[in-house]
């Protein structure tokens, strides 16, 4: 089983400043929630109840909302308001909550490093909030015998509309090695991400066995456009590999170089999720999202 979701929140989010001068762009609210805790809902949704946040500098309300806010419940209590905290309380109730401090941003590879404090020996997710998934919204033909409702987005859940880590958890117990969360980009856009190419394994659940993987290449270079986004299983051995992984592209420490090594064993899954994603760490994907959660409360 996988317990325990790692968060790497220490970014500076440049992309929307100044917004994000003094508030963390993971409490950036799409709606009524921060993007982070939508993250929280698809981990605990998938079984996982432990939550490793790497945090920097400036982030302490990350912390802080995911703690009761005694003085906001007193003056709440009672009154019609109160309804709003049921979700975050939920979370609160169910899950655990441990932070470590990243103190220089060394890339994505690094951040993880930084949370080995908090993993252990165990194979564990990681979730970028920046990236905000949902899982497809398809009609159940049999409501009857469907499952309960979502909590979290009043969807019932059917085995067509599972959350997009639930699925990656189906697919690591299927070939217990890493595996990462891949969509087709358009190809003048794979300088923006980690980009594989592999070999079809399974073609009824979209998996790949990964044989090279690039970070941000030009077009011309790129294998494939099939991008990496913000979802990732990854087994303990990769803590080792990222100690001793120079810095790539961009001076930074790059998963996406650790998991090549992975890959060169043949231990890297590149899962085609069945969803939506939204890229939140722009103004666009922001907007987009948005937009997309605001129709759905309406329908």
């Amino acid at each position: 089983m996988i317990k325990k979701c790692l968060f790497p929140a220490a970014g500076y989010g440049t992309r929307f400043l100044p917004a994000t001068k003094a508030t963390p762009k993971e409490m950036l609210p799409v709606l009524t929630k921060p993007l982070i805790q939508y993250g929280v809902e698809e981990a605990l949704e998938a079984g996982i109840t432990t939550m490793a946040i790497v945090t920097g500098r400036g982030k302490r309300a990350i912390e802080d909302h995911f703690d009761i806010s005694y003085e906001l419940e007193h003056q709440i209590k009672g009154t019609s308001k109160e309804p709003l905290l049921n979700e975050i309380r939920d979370l609160i109730t169910k899950c655990t909550f441990s932070y470590t401090r990243q103190l220089e941003m060394k890339g994505l590879g690094h951040a993880i490093l930084t949370g080995e404090t908090l993993i252990g020996s165990e194979p564990f997710a990681v979730i970028l909030a920046d990236d905000l998934c949902t899982p497809p919204v398809t009609p159940d033909p049999n409501p009857e015998s469907s499952l309960p409702n979502n909590q979290y987005t009043n969807t019932p859940i059917t085995e067509n509309s599972k959350g997009i880590l639930t699925q990656m958890i189906e697919v690591f117990e299927k070939y217990q090695c890493s595996v990462v969360a891949i969509e087709e980009v358009p190809m003048n856009q794979t300088h923006k991400y980690g980009i594989i190419a592999g070999n079809l394994v399974d073609n009824s659940d979209d998996t790949y066995r990964v044989t090279d993987m690039v970070e941000k290449p030009d077009p011309k270079d790129a294998p494939t456009n099939m991008a990496i986004i913000g979802r990732y299983i990854l087994t303990p051995d990769i803590f080792d590999i990222l100690r001793n992984t120079k810095p790539g592209k961009g001076g930074e420490i790059q998963i996406t170089d650790a998991l090549l090594e992975q890959a060169k064993n043949g231990k890297v899954i590149a899962y085609k999720f069945k969803g939506k994603r939204f890229d939140c760490g722009s103004v666009d994907g922001f907007v987009e999202a948005t937009n997309y959660f605001y129709n759905q409360s309406k329908g």
